[in-house]
């Protein structure tokens, strides 16, 4: 398919400084030199072309890509694409961060502090978060951010009274909201940020004095990723650019004067880890699926003989979900946890 406008072009091969930033030698949360490498892969979720890498420091533990996406390599890599596959299995799997009882879960953690004023929930897309989190704080005024022009939909469904386009460290966006809110939610959104460390300090400004400050992430030492590899589904490369170890997320907060409230793996855990697993390992098992990027498409025998044979694995993808499920109880409360939650209060003066 010849690339002539920016917005049907795909990506050049690995490597390519269309697509790929200059590989960094250092650690962009603390400094560090001292790289390894954790794993290469491609976009074992969508079938796109090209190649991933994801280092760690071994100093602080962070987790990153790199060399990281640049700008148009991330709106290639995110937004839909017409043609492009998706395999049923491995969406529903990721859908477990979405559902409604964990919504619901999230926003019970805030009621001990009170029914907030304002809320901004950062990174919301469509606001089905905040849309949950009115059954229990019907009288506090929601507004949202995010990436995408997602948000304005969602404020045109009622779901949110404000929507800004942009990240939230944006001077432009960050202008707007700075100490405005009682309450900033980062839902699983610090490890698709450009720059987490930004992000984070600018939820804080967003803050009013004394506000809370709720996050959900994942957690990069989770044993998971160290047993399964480019097969652990949250990796999700290239769209997951950072992934932040607690440590340092506390130590960051508490440089801030913020004081921690709480902080556990608990009630942050998505059990999917085994059915994500599944998931990709049979979408990759099986003959290739139809791209738009493919020089030579599959034939119509080989698509239809994909299908059936997705359709003959599901039960393989339920059993391991119903694992998942039955491990989950274990799981919070061991390195097998694959998230965690922190709530800070952001200091009165």
């Amino acid at each position: 398919m010849p690339a002539t406008a920016p917005d049907t072009a795909f990506p050049a091969p690995h490597g390519s400084a269309r697509v790929h930033e200059p590989r960094r030698p250092d650690c962009p949360w603390c400094g560090s030199a001292r790289l390894r490498t954790r794993l290469r892969t491609g976009d074992l979720r969508r079938h796109r072309p090209g190649l991933f890498t994801v280092d760690e420091c071994r100093d602080c533990g962070h987790t990153f890509q790199n060399p990281r996406l640049t700008p148009e390599g991330l709106a290639f890599y995110r937004r839909a694409v017409r043609g492009a596959p998706r395999d049923p299995a491995t969406e529903r799997v990721l859908a477990l961060h979405a559902v409604r009882h964990r919504r619901r879960a999230t926003a019970r953690a805030m009621l001990p502090f009170g029914e907030p004023e304002s809320w901004l929930d950062v990174g919301t897309g469509l606001a089905r978060f905040p849309d949950t989190a009115r059954e229990f704080f019907p009288y506090t005024a929601f507004d949202g951010t995010d990436l995408t022009p997602r948000v304005e939909r969602a404020r045109e469904l009622g779901r949110i009274e404000e929507a800004h386009v942009g990240p939230l460290a944006d001077p432009g966006v960050l202008a707007r909201l700075a100490g405005r809110y009682d309450v900033v939610s980062l839902l699983h959104h610090l490890e698709r940020t450009t720059d987490p460390r930004a992000e984070l300090h600018a939820a804080l400004d967003a803050l009013r004095p004394g506000g809370h400050l709720l996050i959900e992430t994942l957690d990069p030492r989770c044993a998971y990723a160290a047993l399964f590899g480019r097969w652990w589904l949250p990796y999700d490369q290239p769209r997951r650019l950072h992934l932040l170890p607690r440590r340092n997320l506390r130590e960051e907060l508490e440089a801030r004067g913020c004081e921690i409230v709480t902080a556990g793996h608990r009630a942050a855990h998505v059990p999917h880890d085994l059915a994500g697993l599944t998931a990709l390992a049979l979408s990759h098992a099986l003959p290739a699926p139809d791209t738009p990027w493919r020089a030579i498409p599959p034939s119509a025998a080989e698509q239809r003989l994909r299908t059936a044979l997705l359709r003959a694995g599901t039960p393989l993808v339920i059993a391991a979900a119903m694992a998942d499920l039955a491990l989950s109880p274990l799981a919070r409360h061991t390195p097998l946890a694959n998230s965690y939650r922190v709530i800070a209060r952001k200091p009165k003066r």
